[in-house]
C-alpha cells in the first residue's frame, strides 16, 4: 500500500465521443469504474471518485464537482481539496488495464518534485500520474484565469519528473496501462485485451 497517497478517480466526463456514459459500460462483469476501483484499492488505502453527478452503484466516497464544463483539472482540483495525503494517484474512469506495479514504479519516483508523470509515444499521461498536493494553488490560479484550463497546463507550471515508457515496460510488456477508451472501437479492442488478460 502506498500510504501517503489518495487515489482519485476522475468520472465525471460527458464521454461525447464514446456517445453514452463511459463509466458505466461493461467489460467482463464489471463497469469500467468498478475495474479502476477495484485496482487502486489495492494500491491504495484511500480512494475517492470525482463525478459530475453522484452515483449510486458505488460505494466509496465521492465528491462532486464544484465547476461546469471545467474538464478533468477541475475534477482534480474539486477532489483534491477533500484529501489528508501528501500525495494524489489521478486517473481516469476509463483507463481500465492500469497495472499496480505500474503504479508502484511511479511512486519510486517521486522526491523533490511536484508530479511524476509518465511518457509513453513521446506523449505525457497526466492521467496516470501522480501529485502533490501542494500543486492546489497552481490549480485554482489556472482555473481562475483565462488560459487553457487543462492538466496539460499544470504541467507546464510545475516542477514535474517525467519517466519514459522504457522504465515501464518490464511492469507493463504491452503498455495498456495507458490504453483509455474514448470510443466504441476502442470498446471492442478492449474487450479483446480482457479476454487475454483476464
Amino acid at each position: 500500500m502506498i500510504a501517503d497517497c489518495t487515489a482519485i478517480i476522475l468520472a465525471g466526463g460527458d464521454s461525447q465521443r464514446m456517445g453514452r456514459d463511459k463509466a458505466n459500460l461493461l467489460l467482463g462483469d464489471q463497469t469500467l469504474l468498478q475495474r479502476v476501483i477495484a485496482t487502486m484499492q489495492q494500491v491504495f488505502p484511500h480512494v475517492i471518485v470525482s463525478v459530475r453527478y453522484p452515483r449510486p452503484e458505488i460505494n466509496i466516497p465521492q465528491v462532486c464537482d464544484e465547476y461546469t464544463d471545467g474538464g478533468p483539472l477541475a475534477g482534480f482540483s474539486t477532489a483534491l481539496n477533500q484529501i489528508t495525503t501528501p500525495w494524489a494517484f489521478v486517473v481516469a474512469c476509463d483507463m481500465p488495464f492500469v497495472i499496480p506495479a505500474v503504479i508502484e514504479r511511479l511512486a519510486q519516483r517521486r522526491g523533490e518534485c511536484k508530479a511524476v508523470v509518465p511518457v509513453v509515444i513521446g506523449q505525457p499521461q497526466p492521467l496516470a500520474a501522480f501529485y502533490a498536493y501542494g500543486c492546489s494553488t497552481v490549480i485554482q490560479e489556472i482555473l481562475a484565469g483565462n488560459g487553457k484550463h487543462s492538466l496539460r497546463a499544470l504541467l507546464e507550471r510545475l516542477d514535474v519528473c517525467y519517466v519514459d515508457e522504457t522504465n515501464l515496460s518490464d511492469a507493463d510488456p504491452h503498455l495498456r496501462s495507458f490504453f483509455d477508451l474514448d470510443t466504441p472501437q476502442d470498446v471492442a479492442q478492449a474487450l479483446k485485451i480482457g479476454t487475454l488478460t483476464g
